[in-house]
């Protein structure tokens, strides 16, 4: 994801490798979050096993990272400081008892810091404090999600085998 310094932050989970964590081909012992700045690379944070969905609040105040691991279906948030580093981690939901098919994986947020999330079973929509507002459940666990066309009022869900898009009241913030 783009920062508006240009910095880019992602996540590296293990996906794609056949053994996962345990390949040879892995080249660190630890899944995290990274910043590219200036052509070097920088970690942010590696506490948590799948690290995932990642996004930034309207105006960069915030960092949130979703854990796509089963058995800690979580979402954190992090204060995001004057250099980029990350401070004050905070479970910001936790999902982990809903045994419904899904992980928190695909995220983003609207123009007043509502935060979307992939979860079991579908959509979550929680506000800045963290109030769950509701829910999209679309035909199939979906996986990720966009906003879309010209007003960014249409998000656009991704699941197994489906393209899906909902029209909204409120704008999406496309990084």
């Amino acid at each position: 994801m783009q920062k508006s310094t240009g910095d880019r932050d992602v996540t590296d989970p293990a996906y794609g490798l056949p053994k996962q964590d345990n390949d040879p081909k892995k080249e660190l012992d630890f899944n995290g979050v990274f910043s590219l700045s200036n052509g070097k690379l920088y970690l942010l944070y590696k506490g948590v096993a799948r690290p995932n969905g990642l996004a930034f609040s309207p105006v960069e105040k915030f960092l949130y990272l979703n854990n796509s691991e089963p058995r800690k279906k979580i979402c954190l948030r992090f204060e995001v400081q004057a250099a980029g580093s990350l401070a004050n981690e905070k479970v910001f939901f936790d999902l982990t008892s809903d045994s419904s098919d899904g992980v928190p994986d695909g995220m983003k947020i609207d123009r007043n810091g509502n935060v979307y999330s992939t979860g079991p079973s579908g959509i979550w929509i929680f506000s800045p404090e963290g109030k769950r507002l509701g829910a999209i459940k679309p035909p199939e666990v979906p996986g990720n999600l966009h906003w879309g066309d010209a007003d960014s009022k249409t998000l656009y869900i991704t699941a197994r085998t489906g393209l899906y898009r909902i029209k909204l009241n409120i704008a999406g913030i496309r990084p």
